[in-house]
This record gives C-alpha cells, structure tokens and sequence, in this order.
C-alpha cells in the first residue's frame, strides 16, 4: 500500500503579473487576452532572487510533521519537469539532503516524465517502500523549480509556468489517502518537442485531449470506479480552458476540478496537484473517505492520473 502520510504547498511571496510577463517576452496583445480571458492567468509565483534550494527547503518546511519523523526518511527524491536545473558540480538536491539533516537518505531525481514526474516519484517511493526491509521507513519527495530562461515561463499558446513547489511524505501504511490506482502512458512521438521539432507542439495539443482522457479513465476503472465517484480533480494547472473542454468531453462537472491556483500561482510543474490537494483539503472539498483523481501531463509526452481515497 502506497500512502501520502503528509501534504504541503508552497507558494512563494514574490509574484509576476501578466503585463510583466508579456513585457519581458515581447507577446502580442492577443496573446495576453487569451492568457486572461480564456486561460484565467492573472499573475505567477516568481522570486527572481532566490534559488532552488530555498525554494525545495521552504517546501519542506511546511511539512509540519518532518522534524518528528527525520529518523525514518530512507528516499529523498525531487520530482522536476526538466532534467537540468543547476550547472555543473553544483547538486542542488545533496545540499537539501544536508540543510534538511537527511544525510541517513537516499537521494536522487526524477525528471522523464515532465510535468507528470510528481506523480511518477509517488509510484516509485510506494515501490522502493514495500521493498523495504524497514516497515516504518518513509519517502520524502520534493517538487519545485526556478523558471530561469524564457523558454519555461511562456509554454506555447497554453500555459505560463510559476515558481510553486509541494512537499510529500509518502509511507505504506495508514488509513488515509491511500493510493488505490495509477494509470500511465507515454508517446515517445512527443519526446522531441524541446528540440524545436516543426508541428510537435501542435501534434502534442491535437492529441492531448484524448490521451488525458484514457489515463482518467483507465485510472478510475482500474480502482473499480467511476469518474462519478471522484469527490474532485486534482489537476496540473496547464489553464482553465483545458480543463473545461475536457470536462465536457468527459461530462464530469467543471466546479469539481480544483482550479482555484491558475490564476495566483500559474503553472507550478510537477507540484501543481499536491499544490491542489492542499487546497482542496484546507478548503473542506476533500473529507474522510472520498475518492479523488490526480491528474499530470508532461511534454515528454507522457499522461498519467491517480486514484486516492482520504
């Protein structure tokens, strides 16, 4: 059994507004619009002068129970949307590891599933737990990263990208939010989109709607659900457009998708759903016992979706 034994967001204080943004990178007016009106960005956490290891330790801070549960951390593992985040020899991660007091841990990264990585960490720690010869060992996985070049702020004509991060315990035992179904898929076809390829972007877009769909419902079937039965939909925060579409599509309610940070924090990567979860829980729209879905997509061209139960 693979459980979330604690949850934290963090968004940091500094923020970037829409008109800076499109500022800075030059965008035509249309294309600001559309980022309001349709898309619901209104601004995006952004600390221009802090790092990725203040960012990962903020996370981590906010994770209340940690200091009590340190001892038992085996797996630190940071789930990121891009497989280079600091320059050569510099290891953002082992300095966590050590500022953390985590030096007893494994730690590595995750990062070939984009923006779906987050929930790709939670599969493996749950793995690498039942694996383990310790029953109360725990995984501690870390999701956040610096927007450091105009290519990860503005995503194409669909999203702009923020600097949240999340925090996640993950242990095999306990009564709530235990992993029920993890459903996954990934065409290699998109792998090139960072490559500049002609038409993988709009290739990527076209195919998008119903690969998102057929992890939902693969994860939803395969916990002997239905997408009915989900509480809520913890998305990643791509835009709100999307998720409307795709709700119609799928006929599932648009109010039950957790939308609620697109427009004060953007698209924050792999933690956009714990990011949500913890606002849907503190928000009272997650009780005890109900199924929800959480639900990642990355460029890399991979789908995923995961059914809970609080």
């Amino acid at each position: 059994m693979t459980v979330l034994h604690a949850v934290a967001g963090y968004l940091p204080p500094g923020r970037r507004s829409l008109d800076e943004i499109a500022e800075r990178m030059d965008l035509h007016p249309d294309k600001v619009r559309m980022f309001r009106r349709f898309f619901g960005f209104r601004e995006v956490c952004y600390e221009p002068h802090g790092t990725l290891v203040e960012l990962l330790l903020a996370a981590g801070s906010e994770l209340d129970v940690l200091p009590g549960l340190r001892h038992r951390v085996r797996y630190l593992i940071h789930a990121r949307g891009v497989a280079e985040v600091a320059p050569y020899p510099i290891n953002p991660l082992q300095q966590v590891r050590e500022l953390l007091e985590l030096q007893h841990a494994q730690a590595f990264s995750l990062a070939a599933h984009g923006c779906a990585t987050g929930l790709q960490a939670v599969d493996a720690a749950g793995k690498l737990l039942a694996a383990d010869e310790d029953p109360d060992a725990l995984a501690l996985i870390l999701t956040g990263e610096k927007i450091f070049s105009h290519r990860m702020q503005v995503i194409g004509d669909v999203s702009i990208m923020g600097e949240g991060a999340a925090a996640v315990l993950v242990g095999r035992d306990g009564e709530r939010d235990r992993m029920v179904s993890y459903a996954s898929q990934t065409y290699g076809r998109f792998a090139s989109f960072w490559k500049s390829t002609p038409g993988s972007f709009s290739n990527y877009t076209e195919a998008y709607p119903a690969a998102l769909a057929e992890v939902m419902t693969a994860a939803v079937e395969r916990a002997g659900l239905t997408l009915d039965d989900m509480t809520v939909i913890l998305p990643h925060s791509v835009n709100i457009m999307s998720w409307n579409r795709l709700c119609a599509q799928l006929g599932f309610p648009a109010k039950r998708v957790v939308l609620d940070n697109v427009a004060i924090a953007g698209h924050s990567s792999c933690a956009d759903p714990f990011i949500n979860y913890r606002t849907a829980v503190d928000d009272g729209r997650i009780r005890q016992g109900d199924a929800y879905l959480m639900v990642a997509a990355g460029l890399s061209g991979t789908f995923s979706a995961m059914v809970f139960r609080h």
